[in-house]
């Protein structure tokens, strides 16, 4: 839960006014442009960020109490590809913060990195670098990582962008599945056509919340021209057409790594 929370960087506001509850089971989609908050958000609910004013409860606490029970999921170019590690070692980071300190992973965290690694069916390529992937098998990996923490509260930042049809199906499938066993999944997207296919509640963002409602209200024109103002090009049909430039909530300055919210994944 987020009660009056406003967030930024330095001098810089990214949220404001925000008020938002997810139940467990939720199945959630966030859009809205680049640069409108999307990511901030997610920061604040992994406890990564905290906020300048205002409350974020998570699983009954504080943001960042339980983090070992909320897995987050950073951008793919939040990522640095050539870092010297493979498929199963990504993976086994999911395990680490459920092992204690001085602790090596048993045969317990093998099973469970093994099985994340089959339900996203990248068992074959786990001695792979993760740098050799593709874009939608590295996803599929990093969902696996999240997968393997056994979280109640999944964080995922455009986990469905610019991948391929195939795996984009598998990853929702894979979400469906964690909600409808309870567990609460926010994710942040462009694609608004999945957004409105796949999910059950759209989240729409420009530095406050500007719409939230059933996954329909997506492809709604009032909703998009207050989300996504002069972003928004023309709606045709079913399918939206947004001019939306490239770029973060947050300053470019920000780190790139593996273990973005290690506490949490």
């Amino acid at each position: 839960m987020l009660r009056d929370v406003d967030a930024g960087y330095g001098d810089t506001l990214a949220l404001e006014d925000v008020s938002l509850e997810f139940p467990a089971g939720s199945l959630v989609a966030v859009v809205g442009p680049n640069g409108a908050g999307k990511s901030t958000l997610l920061k604040l609910i992994a406890g990564l960020l905290k906020p300048w004013r205002g409350e974020v409860i998570v699983l009954g606490a504080p943001a960042g109490t339980h983090a070992r029970r909320v897995a987050y999921v950073p951008q793919a170019e939040m990522v640095d590809w050539a870092f010297p590690i493979t498929v199963d070692q990504v993976v086994m980071m999911g395990r680490y913060p459920l092992l204690g300190p001085f602790r090596r992973p048993g045969s317990e965290d093998a099973a469970a990195a093994d099985a994340a690694l089959e339900r996203v069916g990248m068992q074959d390529m786990r001695h792979r670098q993760i740098g050799a992937l593709s874009g939608g098998q590295r996803r599929r990996v990093f969902l696996a990582r999240a997968l393997a923490t056994a979280a109640q509260l999944f964080l995922l930042d455009e986990p469905v962008t610019a991948i391929d049809p195939r795996t984009q199906d598998d990853i929702m499938d894979l979400l469906e599945v964690e909600a409808a066993g309870g567990r609460t999944v926010i994710a942040t997207t462009h694609d608004l056509a999945c957004a409105a296919e796949c999910f059950q509640r759209v989240v729409a963002v420009n530095r406050t919340v500007v719409a939230d409602g059933p996954s329909s209200i997506a492809l709604d024109a009032a909703v998009l021209a207050r989300a996504y103002g002069g972003h928004l090009l023309r709606l045709e049909g079913d399918r939206v057409l947004i001019d939306d430039a490239h770029h973060h909530d947050e300053p470019p300055a920000h780190e790139r790594h593996f273990h973005e919210g290690g506490r949490d994944s």
